[in-house]
């Protein structure tokens, strides 16, 4: 029939009729209840939208560039880990290492609040009683924003480009985030709406922008000036919520070290330590803040969301099935890998943890150069677990597995992520005369962290210098912090009075070259 073209879903599961011809493969898909990761807003320019293309040259498409034409018939299989449908695993824990007392920050009506972490990736939300802080209920999702971009720059170019995207981007969370955690927590506590007094938001400084509604334009050019770092409180009817209730959005510290770190500072006591402390947050953003009794410095450090699986070749976040920890060894050379969940058949993916894990163990066995290439000696023994890329090897992680795989390109874009991350923290470092051996506790933030292993992360030069006694992983900090505002207020007020200077990596004279010294992998 002329004028229609048809898509094959997973094996003719799913049939789709196309009568348009104005859209992607991806926008079809989108409006046929399939959303893809259209991280990079569309442009091609990640593999979040990747498609496998069983009778089409090529096979592999990205569906965000793909258009059908009239009579087309295209057979295609979705990858668990192109679906932007696809459960994360996102760490909702934490630790925390201050007292509290009971002093709610919300009174009157409503005896429950929720605590809320926006994460550029990620957003985790806790429901808790005000009186006692007992958990109710918690829930987290990918953040809706992503599907135009994966990067706070991205999002902040949207809006600088056209400013209804600033309208768009709030909606993307309060609408198609939010609101469905709301329902959840809701349902899986078996509370009412009405009983929730207030919400406190954390997050970096451009999610609580877009949040509040706030063009976040500002925030993309020099001088970096946020229109706003103090807490902000407004009523709940803002948001789509009941009148009675309020919304609460904790303070920053600059343009690029937000309430995330200073909630987290809160809920860790980084500030308290008898010897300098360091809290390392490691995500799409690398925020760190060194504090000492010399005042506090703070930076962030553009380490890419490669940690989180984007742009590498089977990259994920934590999920049921995903690749989790890897192990080798050289002499019989072996490897094995974990996957969350327990065994599993067929292995969709890897997480940044494990990723961590192959750069140490790649290292410790040979397998990987000082410069991140493989060792042609051992691919020329071990053919079985190599494969040709375009763009150079690939490792197999097992040879009856050849879609799991990481690439010399992947091994690439880790060490320019770490090696950000290493540089930011020495170069807090130089500027008080510390070294590592002078901190006495280093706080490893996020959900990434919490999954890392430490040992890991010393030796592929993540954390350099450093002794495992001298890491702790704390988890979801920025959600602890609010959580800990919630019922005692004094923490917010803590949080209120940080106070830490910025340092603007580009311009330090060091930096560069630590930068470019942290781009290979530590001697063996």
């Amino acid at each position: 029939m002329s004028g229609r073209a048809w898509i094959e879903v997973d094996g003719g599961r799913r049939q789709i009729t196309v009568d348009r011809f104005d859209r992607t493969l991806a926008g079809i898909l989108a409006d046929s209840g399939l959303p893809l990761n259209t991280r990079c807003n569309q442009r091609g320019l990640c593999r979040g939208c990747h498609v496998i293309a069983e009778n089409h040259t090529p096979g592999d498409l990205l569906a965000c560039q793909h258009h059908l034409a009239e009579g087309d018939v295209l057979r295609i299989t979705i990858p668990p880990r192109s679906l932007l449908s696809h459960p994360p695993s996102v760490v909702s824990d934490f630790q925390t290492g201050v007292p509290t007392g009971s002093d709610p920050i919300f009174t009157g009506a409503g005896s429950l609040a929720i605590a809320v972490d926006i994460g550029t990736t990620t957003v985790a939300t806790i429901l808790c009683k005000l009186a006692d802080g007992n958990v109710l209920a918690r829930a987290s999702a990918l953040n809706a924003q992503v599907s135009r971009g994966d990067n706070v720059l991205t999002r902040i170019q949207l809006c600088q480009d056209d400013k209804s995207h600033i309208a768009r981007l709030r909606d993307d969370f309060w609408v198609s985030t939010f609101h469905p955690l709301l329902r959840f927590l809701l349902k899986d506590s078996g509370a009412d709406i009405n009983d929730v007094a207030g919400i406190v938001v954390s997050g970096n400084t451009t999610m609580l922008h877009l949040a509040c509604g706030v063009d976040p334009t500002p925030l993309g050019t020099v001088p970096f000036a946020p229109t706003f770092l103090d807490r902000r409180e407004f009523s709940g009817e803002e948001f789509g919520l009941p009148n009675a209730a309020r919304v609460i959005f904790l303070p920053g510290i600059s343009a690029y070290v937000g309430a995330d770190i200073s909630s987290g500072a809160a809920c860790c006591g980084v500030r308290y330590g008898d010897r300098p402390q360091m809290l390392v947050d490691v995500g799409t953003n690398g925020e760190i803040l060194l504090c000492s009794s010399d005042g506090h410095l703070a930076c962030a450090t553009a380490a890419g969301p490669a940690f989180e699986g984007c742009g590498l070749l089977c990259g994920m976040r934590a999920a049921m099935g995903v690749v989790s920890k890897i192990s080798m060894s050289a002499d019989p050379f072996r490897v094995t890998f974990d996957t969350i969940g327990g065994p599993y058949p067929s292995p969709h993916g890897i997480t940044g943890s494990a990723y961590i894990d192959f750069l140490a163990e790649g290292r410790r066995t040979g397998l990987l150069n000082a410069n991140g290439r493989f060792d042609r000696a051992i691919a020329a023994s071990h053919p079985e677990y190599f494969r040709q890329e375009e763009n150079g090897l690939s490792f197999l992680l097992a040879p009856d597995q050849p879609d799991l795989r990481i690439g010399e390109v992947d091994v690439a874009m880790l060490l320019q992520a770490k090696a950000a991350i290493a540089a930011g923290i020495e170069t807090l470092l130089a500027l008080r005369n510390l070294t590592p051996a002078g901190i006495g506790r280093v706080f490893l933030a996020g959900g990434f962290g919490l999954n890392l292993s430490i040992p890991n992360a010393i030796a592929c030069g993540l954390l350099p210098g450093f002794h495992e006694d001298q890491v702790t992983a704390v988890g979801n900090t920025s959600l602890g912090g609010a959580y800990l505002s919630i019922i005692d207020k004094s923490i917010a007020a803590e949080m209120d009075d940080l106070r830490a200077e910025t340092i603007e990596l580009n311009l330090d004279p060091g930096f560069e070259d630590r930068f470019l010294d942290h781009l290979s992998l530590p001697p063996q």
